[in-house]
């Protein structure tokens, strides 16, 4: 075979054939200025080279994409027909073939992403060089027949030859090969292999939009409470031009306006959201202060959609001269029904201020905003307590009763965990006396009860092992007395309730309001025959406890009540059962209450208009079609025309049942444990449809202003603090910075809010 000519860039040495298949019988073909390894085959309509797919009829020549239907000739193509078999061979410039094709010549667009960057300049003499846009260097492209490729192009943007580019594709190279890399600007030393291959980033071919990286830059500032001056610091700055020196980062007062559009933006979606929401809202309220003594007021609404699925948004985080002003905090709440243009909607509210002020708070609270909102039932359910803050609350209490044995009890932790010989010796002790528990010593942290709670059930099964301990061991004197462990025994038991409470209502992904009277009920009965127990320790935490306890379950019972009556598989069965366990002989005058004010709250929502749904209104004009198209059945048809008349006799002397007592009526649901409640009053909707939307309004009350996902632990029991960086901003700026974090959390797939459509138009 001749020599091919030195022209053509895919060259096919002598000893390289395509056989009838297509397979190039070598290991190895020299391409351009790279080295194809492996096998290159044709599959079908693929491909396969090196460790690269060509997919459909395309084949790569140089960094070019070639149709396989045409055929590399030279520089130029030819039919796939002409292709390479049995009796055809590469020859320089030419395919020799006994029966040779006529050529077909096609000039080639440039599909090398590498022409983005580069520019082809006309030479004397016929030739063309190739320009970088950027520094203006040119390198070998063409000199008359002869093309340079685009590897030499491709080299110089990627792997940092391009003085602009240098610093960041530094940064991007990935070292493939050979030793470790430390680059520390010239502190320490660096191993550096004496050659290296780099993988290809890609950025070359990425396209920069600094409008869409400063929204980005935005976006993380604020869900991630990063200060809005981060843009300002010198490493962020380096990190960033590592990254993208043409990317210019902004100042402070212009990232407090991209904060303040993202805000603007997202608000007036949710507004848009909100102006399709079925039923009505229910606010949950939060006081904060700063270091300057500012109060803040955050609101948040929870409802429920037309789809039946929960949402809860924050609204508002305002600063009011005085947020525990009944007067201060009842403006702060129409204001903000008046800006989000629900007055009119504002179902309950549910507060987490100190118990002891409860009543006058929340009458007053109560008052306030009666006069200026359609309060629903006379406002008895307007006012809710926060679940979360009363468990923590009496937690708290408990814990502080026994606060000299917790701490001797964290100190002998502390002794024990101080070096590994301790640790030995206490195991071995342990093993010695047969102590059963596998549970591990650990300490608490201080702010979320449920730790110092696990800590002394582990402590109180090495009882033994402390009080050993302390004789053998001259340096250890911090072990408990009998006395102490009996209160630490005391008060792990009721601490159990609590705990397991707290468990089972964030093991609910949708914490719905009915879920809050199983829990509530239980407490209350164990707590009130706590205070009856024969060991003074067990009575004296537990009378402690129920003062507390009880003051919640007075104010909230109610509400609790009438939520579970909404769910089928209780309603008024389990409030009945309940209260014969909590209150006895007086049982029936507490139902009483209960169905009472759950009839006259149906009256309310009965006497609203309520437009039907429009399935329901199409069900019933099918129904009302379907009467008027069969008629009545003629006199003689089958002799019963004396039943028919008496049937309607009934019908008119009997009542026909509201909704409501339809529901009571029915037997209960089966409880299983994947019931969906909220898919169940979706499914009867047409069959309850005044009583559905009486059932959402209700089963959307935040009993806990603990949202979904979040620990009960961590909920805090007074007043929250602003740090002092957030209490240096504007009041504006803060806000903004609040709000926008909650609504930016919520992804288009996910928000499938008021309507099924109405929460897809505030995805950002």
């Amino acid at each position: 075979m001749d020599e091919p000519n030195n022209n053509f860039n895919a060259t096919v040495h002598a000893n390289e054939m395509f056989d009838s298949n297509g397979v190039i019988h070598e290991d190895e073909m020299a391409h351009d200025d790279e080295m194809i390894h492996g096998h290159a085959m044709f599959l079908g309509d693929e491909m396969i080279r090196g460790t690269e797919m060509v997919e459909g009829s395309e084949m790569i020549h140089g960094h070019d994409m070639v149709q396989v239907n045409d055929l590399i000739h030279g520089n130029e193509m030819v039919p796939v027909h002409d292709m390479v078999n049995g009796d055809k061979i590469a020859h320089g410039n030419e395919l020799v073939n006994s029966q040779m094709t006529p050529r077909i010549s096609r000039r080639r667009k440039k599909k090398s992403l590498v022409w983005e960057h580069f520019t082809i300049e006309l030479m004397p003499g016929g030739s063309s060089r190739a320009c970088c846009k950027l520094c203006k260097q040119t390198f070998a492209y063409s000199s008359g027949s002869k093309i340079a490729g685009t590897s030499h192009l491709k080299r110089h943007i990627t792997l940092g030859s391009c003085p602009v580019m240098k610093d960041q594709d530094r940064k991007l190279a990935l070292p493939l090969a050979g030793g470790h890399v430390t680059d520390n600007d010239g502190e320490g030393t660096a191993e550096r292999p004496t050659k290296r291959r780099y993988r290809y980033t890609g950025y070359a071919n990425a396209t920069f939009d600094p409008q869409r990286s400063t929204s980005y830059l935005t976006k993380m500032i604020i869900l991630h409470d990063y200060p809005l001056h981060i843009a300002q610091q010198s490493s962020f700055i380096n990190f960033i031009e590592s990254l993208q020196p043409r990317f210019r980062v902004v100042d402070v007062e212009t990232m407090e306006g991209e904060v303040y559009a993202v805000f603007q933006k997202a608000k007036e979606n949710l507004l848009q959201a909100f102006s399709t929401m079925p039923g009505r809202i229910s606010l949950t309220i939060g006081l904060w202060t700063t270091s300057q003594t500012l109060g803040y007021v955050s609101l948040a609404g929870q409802f429920i959609d037309s789809d039946w699925k929960v949402h809860r948004r924050m609204l508002n985080f305002m600063m009011v001269s005085s947020p525990h002003s009944e007067n201060a905090l009842s403006e702060a709440i129409s204001s903000s029904l008046s800006e989000w243009n629900m007055k009119d909607k504002l179902f309950t509210i549910t507060l987490d201020n100190d118990c002891s002020s409860h009543d006058i708070y929340s009458a007053n609270l109560r008052d306030h905003l009666s006069n200026k909102n359609n309060v629903m039932l006379k406002g008895q359910l307007f006012v809710v307590r926060c679940y979360a803050h009363i468990l923590n609350v009496v937690a708290q209490d408990v814990i502080a009763s026994i606060h000299g044995v917790i701490y001797s009890i964290r100190e002998s932790i502390k002794f024990i965990k101080a070096s590994p010989s301790r640790e030995e010796k206490f195991a071995e002790i342990a093993l010695q006396l047969e102590i059963p528990s596998t549970k591990t010593l650990c300490l608490d942290v201080t702010t979320q009860w449920n730790t110092t709670y696990l800590m002394l059930l582990a402590a109180l099964d090495y009882k033994q092992a402390f009080a050993t301990l302390e004789t053998c061991d001259d340096n250890y004197n911090e072990s408990p007395s009998a006395e102490d462990w009996k209160k630490v025994e005391a008060s792990c038991n009721y601490l159990k309730l609590l705990y397991d409470s707290a468990h089972s209502v964030m093991a609910s992904a949708n914490p719905t309001a009915n879920i809050f009277f199983h829990e509530a009920w239980k407490i209350q009965l164990e707590l009130a025959n706590g205070t009856e127990h024969g060991s003074p320790f067990f009575s004296c935490i537990a009378k402690d406890m129920h003062e507390r306890f009880d003051k919640y379950w007075k104010d909230c019972s109610l509400v609790l009540a009438i939520a579970v009556v909404m769910d089928p598989r209780f309603k008024m069965k389990l409030v009945e059962f309940s209260y014969s366990k909590i209150y006895g002989a007086e049982a029936a005058k507490y139902v009483k209450v209960v169905n009472d004010s759950l009839h006259e709250l149906y009256k309310e929502y009965v006497a609203q208009t309520l437009p039907l749904a429009p399935a329901y209104v199409e069900a019933n004009n099918v129904a009302a079609n379907t009467n008027v198209n069969q008629g009545n059945p003629p006199p003689t048809s089958d002799g019963l025309l004396d039943f028919d008349m008496y049937l309607s006799e009934i019908q008119s002397s009997q009542p026909a049942k509201c909704e409501l007592e339809q529901y009571l009526e029915e037997s209960l649901t089966p409880r299983i444990q994947e019931f969906d409640i909220l898919n169940w009053w979706k499914l009867n909707t047409l069959k309850f449809p005044t009583l559905s939307k009486m059932a959402r309004d209700i089963l959307a009350i935040p009993m806990s202003m603990v949202s979904s996902g979040s620990s009960i632990f961590s909920a805090g029991t007074g007043n929250r603090m602003l740090d002092d960086y957030r209490s240096s901003l504007r009041p504006e700026t803060v806000e903004a910075l609040v709000c926008a974090k909650d609504w930016l959390q919520y992804s288009p797939a996910a928000t499938e809010a008021p309507g099924s459509e109405m929460m897809k138009a505030e995805a950002l």
